[in-house]
């Protein structure tokens, strides 16, 4: 009996086996270097607070605390993105993947850098539970901050819910952060109408007249100050908005050039008890008065101010 067998008979028989190796290989690298979706939208929600988007960021959260985010400051929004990754300025995010399908965040700043770590997510029905180890520049090779984050799958998609053992509850500390912010807001506000009347002042002698409006004040965007853009406030002012508040200018008679020209500022919240409480009115005399007017233009008759 012949038992030998052909080289050429031999070669179709490997040419499988290599095949079916190199699929198996294939498919072994994609399963390790994909993360679950939850993973994947944790490492979303990183990189969009690191770049400070708020957008981004507010489509990864429930429906009602998306609403409630949309109804914060820009400021207090850049609180809370801040607070996700342990660092003031505004970042660069950048993720990376392992073999094990972990994903690690750099957001790096120009001062300083935070690595965030998210490990394999644990999915129980509509829920998810993420460890994220979070580590800062000036921390210790060794020490990094521990948390597991909840998500939980809402209309198919999967949203921020927790972070450790506190339920995001953006309504709630929308309304604490509020109230932490309007004092800043009511100072700030104060300090702009006197910005403005000094700038009004300077304008009136630089001219001879009073300004048509608050715009008149602003930056130029080409070559040297004219009557039009005097260069003399900042673009937010001379648009009539700063901090949570509106800044009102008007005229005050027909006669608008001169030392004997007149006019009235006033500062309100541009939402009452969320961004201020306080009503600014600087009167004809130039005296600043102050009060709560719940959220309408000032008067001559409140209280003045030092």
């Amino acid at each position: 009996m012949n038992l030998r067998i052909g080289k050429t008979s031999l070669l179709p028989s490997m040419c499988w086996l290599l095949w079916g190796l190199l699929t198996l290989a294939a498919v072994h690298v994609r399963a390790a270097e994909t993360p679950s979706e939850p993973v994947n939208t944790l490492r979303d929600v990183l990189m969009a607070a690191c770049s400070h988007d708020a957008k981004q960021f507010s489509s990864h959260l429930t429906a009602r605390n998306a609403d409630a985010f949309a109804q914060l400051t820009a400021s207090a929004q850049v609180t809370l993105l801040k607070r996700f990754v342990l660092l003031d300025g505004v970042g660069t995010p950048n993720a990376q993947v392992d073999e094990k399908g972990s994903v690690t965040v750099t957001c790096q700043t120009d001062q300083a850098s935070t690595v965030m770590q998210i490990s394999k997510a644990e999915i129980r029905e509509n829920l998810a539970y993420l460890p994220l180890a979070v580590k800062g520049s000036s921390d210790p090779e060794t020490n990094s901050r521990r948390v597991v984050m909840g998500l939980v799958r809402e209309n198919g998609q999967w949203r921020l819910l927790s972070l450790g053992l506190l339920l995001l509850d953006l309504p709630t500390l929308g309304e604490e952060w509020d109230r932490a912010e309007i004092q800043s807001n009511e100072q700030s506000a104060l300090a702009s109408v006197k910005e403005l009347a000094a700038a009004i002042e300077k304008y009136r002698v630089t001219y001879t007249r009073l300004p048509d409006s608050l715009g008149a004040l602003g930056l130029a965007a080409k070559g040297a100050a004219s009557i039009d853009q005097a260069g003399l406030v900042s673009a937010e002012l001379a648009a009539g908005k700063k901090d949570g508040y509106a800044f009102r200018y008007a005229i005050v008679g027909a006669n608008n050039s001169g030392a004997l020209a007149k006019y009235e500022l006033a500062a309100t919240p541009l939402v009452y008890g969320r961004t201020g409480t306080v009503s600014y009115f600087r009167d004809t005399s130039g005296t600043l008065h102050g009060g709560d007017h719940k959220g309408a233009v000032g008067a001559v008759t409140d209280p003045k101010l030092e």
